[in-house]
This record gives structure tokens, sequence and C-alpha cells, in this order.
């Protein structure tokens, strides 16, 4: 009877840790959304509310590795479920990171604002966060689902992200040749597409993720990428 009471307690803990996992998904969810609509609306106060709620998530990648520390020290899980609490580790790293990077979109946003705007470049911007959010969610469902086969999908997907990112780099490059006074806003755009681009790599993180959680290992098939027109 005491062993079921531990075990009772630790799939608690793991659904705790998992929650909180969720949880911080929909705030840096939220976090990709409003800042990509800041941009194209040209709103800084909606990208002002983005920076100030940055904080919430970076709270909660605290909490979670505190809690998993915790959980590691106190249960001493084994096998799958190691394997679950080290993913939500790294699960909530990535999150944390692709926060960053919306925070980083809104900053900018605050600074474009007031600069010469380039045709149809806010646009462009935010179906290319649209669809990163969109794997952030897809991803976030097959964490909890255990859905190997969506995970794989998400892998496949950044693929379309990549090349997005490809043809607003030659846009901006485009844009820059043709009238100096586009070069610094081009600039920024670039950061922004930059910075969208590597979201996508982080949500590839976590679908790696879901893939250890279910195999015991990781994929062994290189990420599907299109080609970069710059140096890394």
């Amino acid at each position: 009877m005491p062993d079921q009471h531990i075990v009772s307690a630790f799939d608690r803990d793991l659904e705790s840790v998992q929650a909180l996992v969720m949880k911080m998904g929909g705030l840096v969810e939220a976090a990709i959304v409003d800042a990509s609509n800041a941009l194209l609306n040209q709103d800084e106060e909606l990208s002002a509310e983005v920076l100030k709620r940055d904080q919430a998530i970076d709270d909660l990648d605290e909490l979670i590795n505190e809690q998993c520390a915790n959980v590691i020290a106190l249960r001493a899980p084994a096998a799958v479920d190691l394997r679950v609490i080290l993913s939500v580790m790294k699960i909530s790293g990535n999150l944390e990171r692709i926060g960053d990077y919306a925070k980083n979109m809104a900053k900018r946003n605050a600074v474009l604002v007031h600069m010469t705007q380039i045709e149809g470049a806010r646009g462009a911007l935010q179906r290319m966060a649209r669809e990163v959010q969109l794997m952030l969610k897809d991803v976030l469902d097959a964490f909890i689902q255990r859905d190997v086969v969506s995970a794989q999908d998400v892998l496949e997907r950044d693929r379309d992200v990549d090349q997005m990112y490809n043809a607003l780099f030659r846009e901006f490059l485009t844009f820059m040749m043709e009238d100096p006074r586009h070069i610094t806003p081009c600039m920024h755009l670039h950061f922004i597409a930059k910075n969208t681009e590597r979201m996508g790599d982080h949500v590839t993180s976590i679908a790696e993720q879901v893939i250890y959680v279910v195999s015991g290992s990781m994929p062994e098939e290189a990420r599907p990428k299109a080609t970069r027109y710059e140096t890394e």
C-alpha cells in the first residue's frame, strides 16, 4: 500500500510539471501572435504588453526547472519517467527562448513604426510567425498525447518556415539595393525574420523531445532544412 501511495504521488508530480509546460506554451503562443499582430498593425501598445508579459514566461521556466529537480531528487525516476522529466526541462528551455524571440520582435516593432515602410513585409512576417505558432500548438499537443507522427510532421513543416525566411531575405536585399533609405528598416525586418526562423528551430527541438520520450532515442535523420542564404 505505501508503494502505491508513492506511485500516486509521483504521477501527480509528473502531471504537475507537464501542466506547467502547457501553461508556459500557451503564454508563448500568445506572445508570438501578439508580437506579430503588433508588427502588422504598428501597435506600440500591444508591443509593450508583449514585453511586460515575458517575465511570466521566464518565471515559469524557473519554476519548472525547480520542480523537475525536486522530482529527480525525491522520486529517483527511471526509464520512461526519467525521460519525461528530462524532456520537460528541455522543452521549457526551448519555450523560454521562443518567448525571447517574440519579445525581440516586439522591441523592433517599437523602432520600425517610426521608419520608412517596406511594402508587404509586415504581412509576410506575420504569416511566417503564424506558421511557427501553429507548429508550436501542434507539437505541444503531440507531447501530451505522446504522438510521434504529429511530432514528425512538425519537423517536416520547419522546411516551410525556412523557405519563407529565404524568400524574405532575398526581398530585403532587393529593397536595400534599390534605395539606401530602405537599409535600416530592412535590417530590422531581417532580424525579425531571422528570429522567427529561430523560433521554428526551437519548435523542432521540442518535436525531437516528443520522439525521445516515446521511443527512448532522438530522431536519426537530420532535420529537413531549406537552403539558407547567409552564413550561420
